[in-house]
């Protein structure tokens, strides 16, 4: 690509209106006054490939993948990082000068950075974690658990086989918890994750039982809208350290950003208050 084409990059999903990335990356291009677009695409599924062959000829530097595209871009892609491949799902790709499409999943790194912007006494090794639910963000999660070392993972999901699937993907730190004892694998947990959509906006409240956490566990949500959900509500009332799930979504764009448009983003308050807007 020469210098002269501004770099462009978005992300790409069906339907993607909703996507907040355009505003946070849109604040950081102008932040550090650096030229560069990024839009959101919808894209159908059966015309995934081409767009993606199509971009980079035209100035894209690369995309975010999000909803319904995570899996099947792992196909598509020339390269895929050991940690796309172990999530089985990628959300960032980066389009090389030499035309090949990399693949990468960001969201455990954006998980973890997360916890340790907002939680620095966090300390993953201490005890075990409990994760609520076994789909794709969960995958993401209980690899980026493992690496900082949790012990133990008890993973507790409404349907028991995708729980297993896990398990077996992701070996025997993991074990699978049936849903309707979810209440007591909280006890004595360091780290308690929900990665369900439950307690979001329009979707039923998650109704484990939370009387058995410790007051040392840190808790936190994927779910940001609400951002103060049920979960963090009554774990903040019984003491414990509660952590917001919109840092995840921010920290997950650092290394896209910084791929594409060469400066590494900083996480701040300002940002936070933009992508609320």
């Amino acid at each position: 690509m020469s210098m002269d084409k501004i770099p462009l990059a978005g992300v790409i999903g069906s339907p993607v209106a909703h996507s907040r990335s355009p505003r946070l990356h849109g604040h950081w291009l102008r932040k550090y006054g650096l030229p560069g677009h990024y839009i959101p695409m919808d894209v159908p599924a059966d015309r995934l490939e081409e767009t993606l062959r199509l971009l980079p000829q035209i100035g894209f530097v690369g995309v975010n993948i999000t909803i319904p595209h995570k899996e099947r871009v792992m196909e598509i892609a020339d390269l895929v990082s050991d940690r796309a491949t172990l999530i089985g799902a990628a959300n960032t790709l980066i389009f090389r000068r030499d035309g090949k499409i990399h693949a990468d999943n960001t969201d455990g790194f954006g998980f973890i950075e997360n916890l340790r912007q907002s939680a620095p006494n966090w300390q993953p090794e201490s005890g075990p974690a409990v994760v609520f639910g076994a789909g794709g963000a969960a995958r993401a999660v209980v690899a980026s658990l493992l690496e900082v070392g949790v012990p133990e993972i008890r993973l507790t999901n409404r349907t028991r086989l995708r729980a297993e699937t896990l398990r077996e993907d992701f070996g025997n730190r993991i074990k699978v918890v049936d849903w309707v004892q979810a209440g007591n694998a909280v006890e004595g947990a360091a780290t308690v994750v929900n990665s369900t959509s439950l307690g979001m906006t329009g979707k039923a409240e998650l109704r484990v039982p939370l009387d058995g956490l410790s007051r040392r566990a840190l808790v936190t949500d994927l779910v940001y809208t609400p951002l103060q959900t049920r979960l963090l509500r009554v774990a903040a009332e019984m003491g414990c350290t509660c952590v917001d799930g919109l840092g995840m979504l921010l920290h997950q764009a650092v290394p896209g950003f910084e791929r594409w448009f060469g400066q590494r983003p900083e996480v701040d308050e300002a940002l936070r208050a933009v992508v609320l807007e």
